[in-house]
């Protein structure tokens, strides 16, 4: 297993991503604090490069390789967010890049990498495994693997959004981060836990995909299997990663598991009261938080908002309430 990331490796991130990750800001609104019965600031990560936090990620890992490494291309796995974060970066960086996508991922995030000059490859979730074919594609061609989140280059790429949190001037009690394999929340809490190391970290995913919460009980990462579709699909992965893992396992206070209706609900309070767009997945904090699952238990919250890729028809449900 490759080391775990350190505080310093986010450090070093930052330093990588200066100049080329967008800094993204914490929106506020009183409206929000009376439905969440605390003072809660959303991380805008939907506002970032490829409207989404995977950017940062995908930015560091593909900065931190060799110039031999760059030249034999990269491939990378991804039903959306991801996929567009390599493509972009591998286009900034002169990379060839190949993704593996499954074939019914959202159209918006399909025209994204596609826009920035990936290739995709198309696999159906159901029957083909994505890994197997990303290793087959980088065996064949020498390219480098770029996974989603089970990588420490990705996961301190990730962790940077954390740096911004804790350096914003302002003291938060709680953080709740969306999860999907983790690296997101890894990321978050090795900054967190070194610059503001009495916020508690929660976690939240949608209640079908719920492999976190169900790990932290059994105090092991445990696999779903069997679970049914969902809106969420930036986050629906079946186990906590292997690198993820063991750095959540140590400081998650909980996670929360949320409905699709209550992502499109808050989707709809998003860009109403903040004035933006909000992908399902990556409102499942701000669902949680919307719902009440934090009980008034903390003063001030931030709140990631990881995603905003959302195809047209459901935007529209979400907006039609």
């Amino acid at each position: 297993m490759p080391t775990l990331p350190t505080y310093a490796d986010v450090v070093h991130a930052a330093e990588r991503l200066e100049g080329h990750a967008l800094k993204t800001p914490l929106l506020h609104s009183p409206a929000l604090d009376e439905i969440a019965g605390a003072e809660v600031h959303f991380k805008a990560e939907c506002l970032q490069h490829v409207g989404a936090f995977k950017y940062r990620g995908a930015r560091n890992r593909l900065g931190a390789m060799s110039e031999a490494e760059r030249a034999r291309g990269v491939v990378a796995f991804s039903s959306g967010n991801h996929a567009q974060g390599v493509a972009r970066a591998a286009r900034e960086l002169g990379i060839d890049a190949v993704i593996v996508m499954p074939s019914d991922a959202p159209q918006v995030k399909v025209a994204g990498v596609l826009a920035d000059g990936a290739r995709i490859i198309s696999y159906d979730r159901a029957t083909e495994s994505r890994e197997q074919i990303a290793a087959n594609i980088a065996a064949r061609d020498g390219r480098t693997v770029v996974p989603s989140y089970d990588d420490p280059h990705i996961i301190a790429g990730q962790g940077t959004i954390g740096l911004e949190i804790a350096r914003s001037g302002l003291e938060f009690h709680a953080v709740v981060v969306c999860m999907g394999g983790g690296g997101l929340c890894a990321g978050i809490t090795l900054a967190m836990a070194e610059e503001s190391p009495s916020t508690h970290i929660f976690g939240a995913e949608p209640e079908a995909y719920d492999d976190h919460r169900q790990s932290l009980r059994a105090g092991e990462r445990v696999r779903l299997s069997g679970a049914p579709p969902t809106l969420c699909d930036a986050v629906m992965t079946p186990m906590p990663g292997e690198l993820t893992w063991p750095i959540n396992s140590r400081h998650l206070q909980d996670v929360f598991a949320v409905t699709d209706e209550q992502c499109l609900r808050a989707m709809r309070l998003a860009h109403e009261h903040l004035g933006v767009t909000v992908e399902p997945g990556g409102a499942v904090a701000m669902a949680a938080v919307m719902e009440g699952k934090l009980l008034g238990r903390y003063g001030r919250v931030a709140v990631t908002l990881s995603g905003g890729n959302v195809d047209p028809a459901v935007l529209e449900r979400a907006l039609a309430g």
